[in-house]
C-alpha cells in the first residue's frame, strides 16, 4: 500500500506512540539534543530569521533542509544548535515543532510552538504570522473540525498576500490544499501543484518544491513527470539517502530496474554510515525499513531470490512506530508464501497477528490463513478470516477503503470451497482494485499481490482466472518475468498453444537473465523450455 495515501487518512491518535519525558515520538530526547556540525550535500534552503548570530542562521537554515526531507532527528539536532548560539531563535522553535510532529508527537511539538509564542515580541510580522500558522496547524491536528482547517488554510493565504515572495508560504499552501496535517506534501492532486509551483522561481536553487512536486505526480500516476523532479531533487541533495531512494522507485516505476537499485543501495550506503559516525542505531530512523523494502522488491523483481530474503528479513526485524509501517511488515510473509516456505510464513504472520496496531494484525491473520490453506489446514484458515476481519473493524472506515486486497484471504478459501463462480468475480475486482492504487510504492507491491493471485489460481486447476491475472501482471509491468511466466504456464495448459507457450516463457527467460541461477521458476522455466516442442 503507498505509503502517503494511507498515511494522510490515519487519525493522530492512531500515529502517535505515547509521550515519555525522555523521548520525542520514537527517539530517545538525548540523540534529538545532540551536537550536530553543519554538513554538505542535503540541499539549500535559507530562510532569514531574527538573530544576531550568522552561524545560528546556518543551523537553523540546515534545520530547514532535513525537515523538507522528512530527516526529523537531524532537523531537531540542527534546531537545538542553532538554539544553543541564539536561544531566542523563535523560529528553531517552530522547526522543532514540525519535527516532533513527524516524529508522532503532538504534545513534543506544542510545547515547542508555545515556546516559540512566548518569544514573538522579539521577531519581525512575518515571523509572528509563521507561528500563528503553526499554532493553527496543531490547533488542527488531530481534530476533525473543519472551521479549524479552514482557520489555518486562511491564515497561509494571508501570509502569501503580505509576503508574496516566500516560497515557504507556497509550499506550506500547497501542504494545506492536501487536506490533512500528516501529509508532509505526500497526499497532493491537481490542486496542490500550482502552489509547489509557483515557490519554484521564488527560490531556484532549493529543492523542497522539487521534492514536494514527484511526491504529488506519483500520487496521481504522472511517473515520467515524478521522475524529473526526484532526478532534481537527488541531484541537488545528493547527501540525503531519501532522495536517492525518491530517484530509485521512480526509475523502477518506469522499468528501470538495475538503477533504481542502484539508488536505493546508495540510499542504503548512505544510512549506514550515518548510523555508524553519529552512533545512532537504524531502529530509530523510520525510512531505513522503508528503503529495505523497495530495495527488497526490486531483487525479487529480477529474480535475485538470496538478496530480496536478506533484505525482507532484516526489514521484518526492525520496529516500527505506526500502523501502516505496521501493516507493511506483511510483506516478509507475503515473500515466504512465494517461495513455498508455508511453516515459516506463518510463524511471521502469527507474530504481526500479535502486533500493536489493528492494521498489523489485520495483514497478520490475513497472511496466517493464506499460509495454512496451503497447508490445507481449511478451517485454521477460515478461523484466521474470521479475526481479519474482526481487527478491519478497528481500522478507520476511510483506511479500510484504501486496502483493496483486503479480500484476498475471502477469495481463496471461496476457490477453495469450490465456489469458483464467487471467487473468480472477487479477484478480479481485488485486481482491478491494486491497480488502481496510486504511486510506485502500491505499483511495485501489485505486481506480486497479482503474482500470489496467478499461483493461486493455478494451484486451484481455475486456469482462465490463472490467464486472466497473468495478462494483467504483463499489463501492469511489461519488465516482468513473472508475468510471461504466468502466462506461459496458463497457454501451456492448452495443448494446442504450444508455441504460444514457448513464446512467453522465452520473454521470461530474457527478462530473469540476472536472476539466482537456482531459483526454482527459473528452473523450471529450462525444464519446460526444454521439453516443448520448437
Amino acid at each position: 500500500m503507498a505509503m502517503a495515501s494511507l498515511t494522510s487518512l490515519l487519525p493522530a491518535s492512531a500515529q502517535h506512540v505515547g509521550h515519555d519525558g525522555n523521548m520525542v515520538g520514537w527517539v530517545p530526547r538525548e540523540i534529538l539534543e545532540r551536537p550536530v556540525p553543519l554538513r554538505q550535500g542535503i540541499g539549500a534552503l535559507h530562510d532569514p530569521v531574527t538573530t544576531s548570530s550568522p552561524e545560528a542562521q546556518s543551523f537553523y537554515d540546515q534545520g530547514l533542509a532535513y525537515l523538507h526531507s522528512f530527516v526529523w532527528i537531524e532537523a531537531a539536532r540542527s534546531f537545538h544548535q542553532a538554539l544553543r548560539l541564539d536561544p531566542n531563535l523563535a523560529l528553531a522553535y517552530v522547526g522543532l515543532s514540525d519535527a516532533y510532529i513527524g516524529l508522532s508527537d503532538p504534545e513534543a511539538a506544542r510545547a515547542a510552538i508555545e515556546t516559540a509564542q512566548s518569544l514573538a515580541d522579539a521577531v519581525t510580522e512575518p515571523e509572528r504570522r509563521t507561528i500563528g500558522i503553526h499554532v493553527l496547524l496543531l490547533a488542527w491536528l488531530g481534530d476533525s473540525d473543519l472551521q479549524k482547517y479552514f482557520a489555518y488554510r486562511n491564515a497561509i493565504t494571508a501570509a502569501i498576500t503580505a509576503t508574496p515572495n516566500d516560497p515557504w508560504l507556497w509550499i506550506q499552501r500547497g501542504f494545506a490544499e492536501e487536506g490533512t496535517p500528516h501529509a508532509h506534501g505526500q497526499n497532493g492532486g491537481p490542486d496542490t501543484i500550482a502552489f509547489y509551483e509557483a515557490a519554484l522561481p521564488l527560490a531556484t536553487d532549493e529543492f523542497a518544491a522539487h521534492h514536494y512536486l514527484a511526491h504529488t505526480y506519483e500520487t496521481i500516476g504522472r511517473p515520467q513527470d515524478a521522475l524529473a523532479q526526484s532526478e532534481i531533487y537527488v541531484r541537488m541533495a545528493p547527501a540525503i539517502p531519501h532522495a536517492h531512494h525518491m530517484h530509485g522507485h521512480d526509475l523502477r516505476w518506469t522499468g528501470r530496474t538495475e538503477q533504481a537499485i542502484a539508488e536505493f543501495e546508495r540510499a542504503n550506503e548512505l544510512e549506514e554510515n550515518y548510523y555508524r559516525s553519529e552512533n545512532i542505531p537504524a531502529r530509530f530512523d523510520w525510512h531505513h525499513i522503508h528503503n529495505l523494502s523497495l530495495l527488497a522488491m526490486c531483487r525479487e523483481t529480477l529474480g535475485q531470490m538470496n538478496a530480496a530474503e536478506k533484505l525482507f528479513r532484516e526489514a521484518f526485524a526492525l520496529p516500527v512506530y505506526n500502523d501502516l509501517a505496521e501493516f507493511n511488515r506483511r510483506e516478509w510473509p507475503e515473500f515466504l508464501l512465494s517461495r513455498g516456505r508455508y511453516d515459516e510464513a506463518l510463524a511471521a504472520a502469527q507474530e504481526l497477528a500479535n502486533g500493536q496496531w489493528p492494521m498489523g494484525r489485520f495483514a497478520g491473520h490475513s497472511a496466517a490463513g493464506q499460509a495454512l490453506l496451503r497447508l490445507n489446514r481449511l478451517d485454521e484458515a477460515q478461523s484466521e478470516l474470521s479475526l481479519a476481519e474482526q481487527e478491519l473493524e478497528h481500522v478507520p472506515s476511510s483506511v479500510a477503503a484504501q486496502l483493496p486486497d483486503a479480500g484476498l484471504l475471502n477469495a481463496e478459501i471461496l476457490l477453495r470451497r469450490a465456489r469458483r463462480e464467487r471467487s473468480d468475480a472477487l479477484f478480479r475486482e481485488i485486481e482491478k482494485k491494486i491497480r488502481a492504487v496510486p504511486g510506485p510504492d502500491a505499483w511495485s507491491q501489485a505486481l506480486f499481490q497479482l503474482d500470489s493471485i496467478a499461483s493461486i489460481a493455478r494451484d486451484a486447476g481455475d486456469w482462465d482466472l490463472a490467464e486472466f491475472t497473468a495478462r494483467q501482471m504483463i499489463e501492469h509491468d511489461p519488465s516482468y518475468a513473472g508475468g510471461y511466466y504466468a502466462l506461459g504456464l496458463a497457454l501451456e495448459h492448452r495443448e494446442s498453444d504450444a508455441a504460444a507457450a514457448r513464446e512467453q516463457f522465452m520473454k521470461a527467460a530474457q527478462h530473469w537473465s540476472k536472476a539466482d541461477p537456482a531459483m526454482t521458476e527459473l528452473v523450471q522455466l529450462r525444464q519446460r523450455l526444454a521439453a516443448l516442442p520448437r
